[in-house]
C-alpha cells in the first residue's frame, strides 16, 4: 500500500507542474509581438503566475499592470504591478476597489495602446463592478446563493454578469478602442470564453431569457432591481480583443495520464468532462475501482482511471468541505476492504472550496478507520463535512495555492 500512496504523492506533484502557465504565457508572448505600450491586468487564482510570468518576458516594454488574486495566492512583489488579494468563492470589498483601479487604468487607455489581459478562474467573484444600484451585499447573498444551489459554473455566471459593469464583454467595451490579447486559463468544461470568469472581454452567448430560466430552475431570491438588470442584455459582439486559450481540463488529464506512465500504470481516461453532483461522481468511480480488482470490465491493472471536469455540491449541511473532498469521501465506501487501490481528486488550483485542502484520497482502509473512530459516513455526507472525515483518517491533499487553475482530476489508481 505504501507504493501506491507514494505514486499518488508523485503524480499529484507531475499534474500540478505539468500544468503552471509560466511557460505558456511566455510561449503566447513570444508568438504575438505586442505593439506600442504595454499594460497588464491578471486576474483569478493564476493572476501572480501569469504576472510574474508576463513581467519577465516584457521586462521595460510593461508600462503598468494591476493583479487581484485571491488571498494568500500572491507570491511577492512584481515590478511595475500593483497586487491586490480579494475575496473567492464570495467576492469582499477588496475586489471591488482593486476592479476600480482595472477601470481607472482601461479609461486611460488608447488606439496606441496594449492591454495585456490575464484571465484565470476565480476571477468572476475577484473582479467585480457591480452595476448601478447593486449593491456589495447584493452580490454577497446571490452569490451564496447560486453556490449553494447545485448551480454549474455557467449557469453561475450567467447571472453574475449581468449585475456587472465588467462581466459579460462590458471590461472589453470600457477598455476600448484600446487593443486587448488576452491570455485565458480556462477552468470551464469546454472552454467557454463568456464563462470563465464571467466573460470580460468575451461576447456573450447567453440571453436574459436564459438567466431567468437560471433563476426559475434554483428558485434564487433576486431584488426588484436585480430582476431588472437580468434583463438588460450583454455585449454580443467585440471588435477589440484577440484570446488564446493556453491550458483547460484537457491538458490537467493529458499531465495525469504522461504521469500515470512514468509511474508504471497504464492510463485510461474516462472523460474530461464529468459534471455531476461530486457525490455521485464518488460512487461511481469506486464502483469501476471495485470491477477493475475483480476483473468485471476491460481495465488492466496496475492501471489509473481518470476523470476530469467539474462536479457540484447542493449545499443542505453546515459543515465544511469542496466538491473534490466530498467525491472522494463519497467514493470510500465502494472501495472498502480492497487491497492496492486508491481513488485521490484534486482542485488543481490548491484550494477545493472554501477550505485549505486541494481535495481528499481514500483508499480500501478508509471507510474501516471512520468506523473505528466513531465517524458515520453518510451522516458526514449529509452535513455536506467532507473535509473533517477526511481529516480524521488522514485523506486530505494539502499543497496550498498552487499558481494554476485548469479544473479539477479524479483518479482511481488499482495495483
Amino acid at each position: 500500500m505504501q507504493k501506491i500512496i507514494s505514486d499518488t504523492h508523485q503524480m499529484i506533484s507531475n499534474i500540478i507542474n505539468d500544468n503552471m502557465p509560466t511557460q505558456a504565457v511566455a510561449s503566447a508572448l513570444t508568438k504575438h509581438k505586442l505593439k506600442g505600450h504595454v499594460h497588464l491586468i491578471a486576474i483569478g487564482k493564476a493572476a501572480w503566475t501569469m504576472a510574474h510570468a508576463a513581467s519577465t518576458a516584457l521586462e521595460d516594454r510593461l508600462v503598468k499592470g494591476i493583479v487581484i488574486t485571491k488571498y494568500g495566492h500572491a507570491q511577492g512583489a512584481l515590478p511595475r504591478i500593483n497586487i491586490y488579494e480579494a475575496g473567492h468563492p464570495v467576492l469582499d470589498e477588496n475586489s471591488i476597489l482593486a476592479t476600480q483601479e482595472c477601470i481607472k487604468l482601461a479609461n486611460e487607455l488608447g488606439e496606441d495602446d496594449e492591454l495585456l489581459f490575464l484571465v484565470s478562474g476565480g476571477g468572476s467573484a475577484l473582479f467585480e463592478a457591480p452595476a448601478q444600484g447593486i449593491t456589495l451585499k447584493d452580490i454577497q447573498n446571490l452569490t451564496e446563493q447560486l453556490l449553494a444551489s447545485g448551480a454549474d459554473i455557467v449557469e453561475i455566471n450567467m447571472i453574475r454578469k449581468r449585475l456587472s459593469q465588467v462581466k459579460g464583454g462590458r471590461f472589453a467595451m470600457l477598455a476600448a478602442p484600446c487593443r486587448i490579447f488576452a491570455i485565458i486559463l480556462s477552468d470551464v468544461l469546454g472552454d467557454r470564453l463568456d464563462s470563465i470568469a464571467s466573460g470580460p472581454a468575451a461576447p456573450d452567448s447567453s440571453t436574459a431569457e436564459d438567466a431567468l430560466k437560471v433563476v426559475q430552475k434554483y428558485n434564487l431570491e433576486l431584488t426588484d432591481l436585480q430582476r431588472k438588470h437580468l434583463l438588460t442584455e450583454t455585449p454580443k459582439e467585440i471588435t477589440n480583443v484577440e484570446t488564446l486559450i493556453t491550458g483547460s481540463v484537457r491538458t490537467l488529464c493529458q499531465s495525469a495520464e504522461k504521469s500515470a506512465k512514468l509511474l508504471g500504470y497504464t492510463p485510461y481516461v474516462l472523460t474530461t468532462t464529468m459534471d455531476c453532483e461530486a457525490r455521485d461522481a464518488g460512487r461511481l468511480l469506486s464502483s469501476i475501482a471495485a470491477d477493475t480488482c475483480s476483473g468485471k470490465n476491460a481495465f488492466t491493472r496496475p492501471c489509473a482511471i481518470i476523470a476530469g471536469g467539474e462536479t457540484v455540491v447542493t449545499l443542505k449541511g453546515n459543515g465544511k468541505g469542496g466538491r473534490n473532498q466530498e467525491l472522494a469521501l463519497s467514493a470510500a465506501r465502494g472501495i472498502a476492504g480492497l487491497e492496492d487501490v486508491l481513488i485521490f481528486s484534486l482542485g488543481s488550483d490548491g484550494t477545493d472550496g472554501p477550505t485549505d485542502a486541494a481535495g481528499g484520497i481514500v483508499d480500501g482502509n478508509s471507510y474501516a478507520n471512520l468506523k473505528k473512530q466513531g465517524l458515520d459516513i453518510d451522516k458526514i455526507l449529509a452535513n455536506n463535512d467532507a473535509y473533517h472525515g477526511l481529516q480524521a483518517i488522514n485523506g486530505l491533499i494539502n499543497t496550498g495555492p498552487t499558481g494554476t487553475n485548469v479544473n479539477d482530476v479524479s483518479v482511481i489508481l488499482c495495483r
